[in-house]
């Protein structure tokens, strides 16, 4: 039975002091506040670059030597105008085979010297996207639940697709783009000023409308792209809800809706496209029309200082080779400007990802579980929680006792805080106030890797990973042999079937267990918690929506799991109510009734009512589940 808003997976509020996403979503595209993101974007590249420094260093240093044999080729051929050529006249092939030897092995240097770089900065940039990617996912699924709940559907996808992917393409064209494009417009320039200063100051001269161009371009792309990141987004999400409920969709008739709906999102993103599209032509083309401005300016003033005697013919040519020259990286300066546009739109919002506020940090000191006699002790000592700051509180002050080893059945209506209450023992939400401990030890106080295998949730549909059975049952324990995999499942009643399977234990579940059904899935993940042999079992409603041959084998199951530990079960039926050593009663997050289910239902209490209404649900059939 699901809980009421504050206690539906699908529709939780935020808990207090999770990040507001929706809001996150606004920054990342770039509404609320620019500087914020770009400091995020740039606190990011600079941990991933920190690594690599002295690998940039030699892809620069080999940058550098390149364009330095490369700004030698055009004196070369100056040289080879002025002063080879006329002897050559004269009948001396000696200096201009000399030129003309120097500039083949400038050029050959060159060129290996790219290879050279192209190969290191290649290695490079894939190591970085390599870290981005790894490092993304990993803080991704380290968020709290209340970051995932909060969260829109398929926005994390989106980060670690799209926006990575946009980071992919200027990585791979970034370093080559950027060093060799700087070095040899800074190269270049210093030589034209070195040939011949007035003319040098022609060039210099429209770098001022080129710089005004840059900024202008520079603003409009950031825009441009951060509307399209956040289009781009919005597919991701709108396409991964449309295929996770694909049954709701089709039994509904709602295909023609969602694809009505993807088409208005994909216009959206189109449009940002092509706004993009329009401020990326409108820089190339200045650039190029600057460009050609440049050389015609310095052909008309270059014809004029050769036939004032103030410049010879072969600088004049070395002069328009170097303009040709500067005008290329430029040009690639305006693709790279391009692609970082994309980039930085990309990396502010996986910047947002990184900056989530954590509200179940690791704590600093861990504390050990106790190793007791009897483990499985869990108090819920003064505990308040409440989803929002705004909201009320969902538990005021609950206090529970749970002795090791006893199964406790939560009961209630719908919004009583039965999977809240569920929620915090897990530790996937923490209190508001008060604390929890096991066998003494709050629960904020013990690394998470410890908790996780002292306390074991087990969800109502189950989910399963694909790939093999026994890799599903060793989930907790990928250590476990494959004789403890499958004793695990022979305690459970599970290996009769599993062995049937084509495969066996190798069978591969398919998409969240879709080769298995709900029975199969639930004896699995039963397996797999007998496997983990955790402290505290926390069990919600495992029988729900099965046929009665099926629920008395997960009925059996489940005894031979609790046996000898403490165990939470979310009960929404009576059955399920039944095996339980005491049942506590919930209304609006206080408990109002507890003591053993038996003893309850004989009584005129709350449970009394809700057995009342259970046996005319099912016409005294009690073997099936009757939800409330």
């Amino acid at each position: 039975m699901p809980e009421d808003r504050q206690e539906n997976d699908t529709a939780a509020p935020r808990p207090s002091g999770a990040p507001d996403v929706d809001r996150a979503a606004d920054e990342a595209d770039g509404r609320p506040d620019d500087r914020r993101l770009r400091e995020r974007r740039n606190q990011l590249l600079r941990t991933l670059l920190a690594p690599e420094r002295r690998r940039l260093t030699r892809a620069v240093g080999l940058a550098l030597l390149e364009n330095v044999c490369a700004l030698v080729t055009p004196l070369l051929i100056a040289a080879a105008i002025d002063r080879g050529v006329p002897a050559a006249a004269d009948g001396r092939w000696g200096p201009l085979t000399a030129y003309a030897a120097l500039a083949l092995t400038a050029g050959t240097a060159t060129a290996t010297l790219r290879y050279g770089f192209l190969r290191y900065s290649g290695n490079i940039a894939q190591t970085l996207l390599f870290r981005l990617r790894c490092r993304t996912f990993a803080h991704a699924v380290r968020l709290p639940l209340s970051y995932h709940e909060a969260a829109p559907s398929g926005s994390v996808v989106a980060r670690l697709s799209s926006d990575v992917e946009s980071v992919e393409e200027v990585l791979e064209m970034g370093l080559d783009g950027l060093f060799s494009a700087l070095f040899s417009m800074v190269g270049t320039v210093a030589v034209m000023l070195w040939l011949d200063l007035p003319m040098a100051a022609v060039v210099l001269a429209l770098f001022i409308p080129l710089y005004l161009l840059t900024r202008w371009f520079r603003d409009r792309s950031r825009r441009a792209y951060r509307r399209t990141r956040g289009a781009t987004e919005r597919i991701v999400q709108h396409t991964g809800e449309t295929y996770n409920g694909i049954r709701a969709v089709q039994a509904f008739r709602k295909e023609g809706e969602n694809t009505a709906r993807l088409r208005e999102m994909d216009a959206t993103y189109a449009t940002a496209r092509a706004a993009s599209g329009r401020v990326s032509a409108f820089f190339s083309g200045g650039v190029k029309l600057i460009g050609n401005l440049s050389l015609a300016l310095l052909l008309a003033l270059g014809a004029f200082r050769i036939a004032s005697g103030h410049l010879e013919a072969g600088a004049l040519t070395a002069f328009l080779l170097y303009v040709h020259r500067l005008y290329d990286p430029i040009d690639e300066l305006a693709s790279f400007a391009n692609a970082f546009s994309a980039a930085s739109a990309g990396l502010e919002r996986i910047g947002v990802l990184f900056h989530a506020p954590d509200t179940l940090p690791e704590p600093a000191d861990p504390r050990p579980l106790p190793a007791v006699a009897a483990p499985g002790r869990v108090r819920f000592e003064d505990v308040r929680f409440r989803y929002t700051a705004a909201s009320p509180h969902v538990l005021a002050g609950l206090d529970l006792d749970l002795a090791p080893a006893e199964t406790v059945a939560l009961v209630g209506t719908t919004g009583a805080g039965k999977s809240t209450l569920a929620k915090l023992l897990a530790r996937l939400y923490d209190p508001t106030g008060g604390r929890i401990t096991l066998d003494g030890a709050d629960l904020r106080e013990v690394a998470d890797a410890e908790l996780r295998s002292g306390v074991c949730m087990v969800t109502q549909e189950p989910f399963l990973f694909s790939g093999s059975v026994a890799d599903n049952i060793a989930l907790g324990r990928p250590d476990a042999t494959r004789e403890d995999i499958v004793a695990a499942a022979e305690a459970v009643g599970a290996h009769g079937f599993i062995s049937a399977l084509p495969e066996g234990y190798d069978s591969d579940v398919h998409k969240r267990g879709a080769g298995l059904s709900a029975g199969q899935r639930q004896l699995v993940a039963l397996a797999r918690v007998m496997l983990s042999a955790p402290r505290v079992l926390i069990l919600d409603e495992a029988t729900s929506s099965m046929d009665a041959p099926t629920e008395r084998a997960v009925h059996t199951a489940l005894h031979r799991v609790l046996a000898g530990r403490t165990a939470l079960i979310i009960a929404h039926s009576l059955t399920t109510a039944a095996i339980a050593d005491r049942v506590l009663v919930l209304e609006n997050g206080v408990v109002v009734e507890d003591g053993p289910p038996a003893v309850l239902a004989a009584g005129d209490g709350p449970f009394a009512g809700l057995y009342r209404g259970w046996l005319s649900a099912t016409d005294g059939r009690t073997h099936h589940p009757a939800h409330h």
